[in-house]
């Protein structure tokens, strides 16, 4: 079985890296993708089109023009992971998994048990939630080699 799976969530780490080499290491025939991973490119994608003076429509100019890109690789995915780290709050990554949770696309979270309470609902509609990358590896080597 082949797979799509979007890596979506904290940019500030390796864990895309780290199940990306877990994957290969098992021989799972996955194409992963992503968001944008360079901050600062991500909040200027809409400014080509004219950088406003209000910083909230710079935002907002921004977020639409990368929405193409997210929007497009989630519906594509078969699966998607969701990571919430823990130095900053990942609200995209909150409304990705909202976004799955409409579109009824299977993804699983993956974060420190210190969140539980504040993603309990993210965490409810997800069809599995993992600690560790090891464990989305693992997750995925179930799916696709069961």
């Amino acid at each position: 079985m082949s797979f799509y799976v979007y890596l979506s969530g904290e940019i500030h780490t390796d864990w895309r890296d780290e199940i990306q080499r877990g994957a290969d290491a098992a021989s799972l025939d996955i194409v992963f993708t992503a968001p944008v991973t360079d901050h600062d490119a991500s909040d200027a994608a809409g400014d080509h089109l004219g950088v406003p003076e209000n910083g909230f429509w710079r935002d907002h100019q921004s977020s639409k023009v990368n929405a193409i890109r997210t929007r497009t690789l989630i519906e594509q995915a078969d699966l998607v992971v969701v990571r919430f780290g823990d130095k900053y709050k990942q609200w995209n990554a909150a409304f990705d998994a909202g976004y799955c949770s409409a579109l009824a696309k299977p993804y699983i979270t993956l974060h420190a048990e210190d969140i539980v309470h504040p993603l309990k609902e993210v965490d409810a509609g997800a069809q599995a939630w993992c600690t560790t990358t090891e464990q989305v590896v693992e997750t995925l080597k179930y799916v696709l080699k069961a």
